[in-house]
């Protein structure tokens, strides 16, 4: 009798869900790691190097030696800070919430956004985002089964500008929604009021959604910022998402909001709820402090970084780089071909070892690769001094 050899076992199926096949490690975990390994200055990733308001601080401690927010709070978030954040809507936008049923609290900005395009989007979606974009916005609609639809931001006349006329071909009948990203990362465009009228009217043609990221609304130095939701007819279709962690420097803290009609709050916090349910509790009081800080904070903030971006933006030009000086958002975009280079992936990866200094690559925002392949990303939240060692050592680096 002939032996026969046992059946070959069949092949395994990958580890990772194919809709995420495509996202491995972030950039910014990638060149986080390689500042620390060769102890360049990281002006990669955009968190500050230093902390916000020591009153803000301390107001967490007193919840966490009080007792508030150390066991599960509320779904929802605590009624201080859906109070406070209905409040900073009304106050600085004309917007009025209801803290009880039109505000929702996330873990930071990346959950709000995660929460919402799942809870909004079903596989055959379309979903249009300006690129580049910040990158959790492609795996968030992955992850929904959505087909995003990149409309890109193009530079000319020392900044990055939306084309309208494009932004209206990019919708189809399989349209869900516009996600939009103002004041932008990663080029610090604000949209105009013109513009954001433009996107708008659109919405309300086509009876779109849109889930707009708002995280540096207080970080606007040329023009101002205007809420889309604020707009006729948008109230009700927009889920707009603010965060604490850009406005007060607490970027570890991870307290975001979502605001919107009842009817969008309950959407996304079905989905928000199977996420994290809850998070950030004591911080969540500290956070209901800091948004009644005086508008003197908000006036020193924004003043503190216009000085840095000028620094930076000035560093680098002399430098030789070609820079597209940001209207908000604390980045500044710049163009290597005047240094003779175009691979901006490759230029990061060099950059620690050659000058001691830390970007990131604008490609990886884009689908479209090719577009944003000789753009290279600076943060300038970081201090004065870091920020003239790092314009030295670049000066230096490509003037020598």
């Amino acid at each position: 009798m002939t032996a026969t050899n046992p059946a070959t076992p069949p092949a395994r199926r990958p580890l990772l869900n194919r809709r995420l096949a495509e996202f491995g490690t972030t950039i910014f975990a990638e060149m986080s790691a390689l500042a620390v390994r060769t102890g360049a200055i990281n002006l990669g990733q955009g968190f500050p190097d230093t902390d916000g308001p020591e009153e803000v601080r301390e107001a967490a401690v007193r919840a966490l030696r009080d007792g508030r927010g150390n066991q599960y709070p509320p779904g929802p978030g605590v009624p201080e800070l859906r109070t406070a954040i209905a409040d900073h809507q009304l106050k600085r936008y004309g917007l009025g919430y209801d803290p009880d049923t039109e505000v929702l609290v996330t873990a930071g900005a990346t959950e709000a956004i995660a929460a919402s395009l799942l809870a909004l989007v079903e596989p055959g979606d379309e979903v249009i985002a300006l690129e580049p974009y910040y990158d959790s916005y492609a795996a968030s609609i992955a992850l929904a089964g959505g087909t995003r639809v990149p409309v890109t931001l193009r530079p000319h006349d020392g900044a990055y500008h939306l084309d309208l006329d494009e932004l209206r071909a990019a919708v189809t009948p399989r349209t869900r929604l516009i996600l939009l990203n103002t004041p932008h990362n990663p080029t610090g465009t604000v949209l105009t009021r013109e513009e954001l009228a433009a996107v708008a009217a659109l919405a309300v043609e086509r009876d779109l959604l849109v889930v707009t990221d708002e995280v540096y609304e207080h970080l606007v130095f040329d023009g101002e910022h205007l809420p889309i939701a604020s707009f006729p007819g948008m109230r009700e279709r927009t889920v707009t998402i603010g965060s604490a962690g850009k406005t007060f420097s607490f970027t570890g803290w991870k307290v975001g909001w979502v605001t919107a009609t009842p009817e969008l709050v309950t959407t996304v916090r079905a989905a928000k709820q199977f996420l994290t349910y809850v998070s950030a509790g004591p911080f969540q009081y500290a956070v209901a402090e800091a948004l009644r800080l005086p508008d003197s904070y908000f006036d020193d903030l924004r003043d503190d970084l216009r000085a840095k971006r000028d620094l930076l933006s000035a560093g680098l030009a002399a430098a030789g780089f070609e820079v597209y000086r940001p209207a908000g958002t604390y980045f500044v975009t710049t163009d290597i071909r005047p240094l003779g280079e175009s691979d901006g992936f490759a230029f990061c990866r060099a950059l620690p070892e050659r000058c001691g200094v830390v970007a990131v690559p604008n490609a990886v925002f884009y689908d479209h690769r090719e577009q944003g392949a000789p753009f290279v990303r600076f943060a300038f939240c970081k201090k004065l001094a870091v920020l003239r060692e790092a314009a030295s050592r670049l000066r230096t680096t490509f003037n020598s």
